[in-house]
């Protein structure tokens, strides 16, 4: 598997050093809502680690649609969707933590193997709408 994408070029990639007993090994990516980092649990089990940006965790209306977030991760469950293992948005810095999916982002698939045969990109799209069937659900 190729090294992690940007490790450590996010401000906040290096901050916090845990969330709960996970320690964040390498940032995976960020987004609006917070940075994702690569960790491993006790028994060396790779995880994907949510950490929201420490703004937002000063707000009770994001908190609270956090929790939100959380509790409906925890009941989806599918082939194509990541397992929760643990979360706890009640924290200074509210986290999740996801069975890491080891594999290349979209724009990397393409820029390493260019555009999409038409099979691959209909089973693409196919496991995209079985996840967001098995989210809504």
């Amino acid at each position: 598997m190729p090294p992690l994408r940007d490790p450590g070029a996010h401000p906040e990639a290096e901050f916090p050093q845990y969330a709960g007993a996970y320690r964040l090994e390498a940032c995976l990516g960020s987004g609006g809502m917070g940075v994702v980092h690569l960790a491993r649990s006790a028994s060396g089990m790779q995880l994907a680690v949510k950490v929201v940006h420490a703004p937002y965790a000063a707000d009770p209306e994001f908190r609270a649609r956090f929790r939100q977030e959380v509790a409906a991760a925890r009941r989806v469950s599918g082939a194509f969707t990541a397992h929760v293992v643990d979360a706890d948005p009640e924290a200074d810095r509210p986290w999740m933590a996801t069975l890491y999916v080891p594999g290349p982002t979209l724009a990397e698939q393409v820029k390493r193997n260019g555009p999409m045969a038409p099979a691959a990109l209909r089973r693409l799209t196919a496991g995209l709408a079985e996840a967001l069937r098995d989210i809504h659900r």
